[in-house]
């Protein structure tokens, strides 16, 4: 909590620099993250799905003895979808896994101004390279009617390879907003708010007005007792 209003001190200290186009940059900084999160949210429900699916094939196996033919596609599918669709939601989050151990230590420019060189040198290549090279693999897919070879049913391909160039294009969406949230960072020496710091703030107001009414509800019954 403490953290989170330091966080949120210093958002409030970056928006009073900012002029009004710089605020309207905020604001479309966080309206990406926001569908970003939305994105992430609903492909989460991914993993109910799979779970059903490995529970009804683990069922249709043991008890009735009558394996399906789908489920092991199916499961490899789905947790690639999972695993795919939330990258641009955890970068939103600043979520993915990175060696920190100096990288915390230094200011929010030197901060900035790395991240900025390594999205530059290689985030922006490599998620290029995913954009193109997962469209041609969708689009041979599709032309030729991929299946399966895992499995008797031979489900359709196209579906989960044209997961490969979407990633890429929200991971690209994403990127553009870590890039200008380092820019911001450059000029003004603060991080911008990021949605996960606004959550954490509208939290921390909510814990403080929950513990301010349990404050005053006592005081309220002592001065009621003293009417009576």
């Amino acid at each position: 909590m403490i953290a989170a209003g330091l966080r949120a001190g210093r958002a409030v200290s970056v928006a009073l620099r900012l002029r009004p186009k710089a605020c309207l940059m905020q604001s479309y900084l966080l309206a990406v993250d926001r569908f970003n999160a939305a994105v992430g949210k609903l492909f989460a429900w991914s993993i109910v799905v799979l779970t059903f699916v490995i529970v009804f094939e683990v069922a249709s196996r043991r008890i009735m003895g009558a394996p399906t033919t789908w489920a092991f596609d199916a499961s490899y599918m789905l947790y690639g979808l999972l695993f795919m669709m939330a990258g641009a939601y955890t970068l939103s989050r600043n979520g993915h896994v990175r060696g920190d151990f100096l990288y915390r230590q230094w200011t929010p420019r030197t901060q900035a101004g790395l991240d900025l060189v390594l999205y530059i040198l290689f985030f922006f290549p490599g998620i290029l390279a995913m954009v193109y090279a997962g469209w041609v693999f969708f689009d041979l897919s599709y032309q030729t009617g991929e299946t399966s070879s895992f499995s008797p049913d031979g489900l359709k391909l196209w579906p989960f390879k044209l997961v490969i160039p979407v990633t890429g294009v929200l991971m690209t969406l994403q990127g553009v907003v870590e890039v200008m949230r380092c820019v911001i960072c450059l000029r003004t020496g603060d991080w911008p708010q990021r949605l996960s710091d606004v959550e954490e703030t509208e939290q921390l107001i909510l814990a403080e007005a929950a513990a301010n009414k349990v404050a005053v509800e006592p005081s309220k019954i002592e001065l009621d007792e003293a009417k009576i």
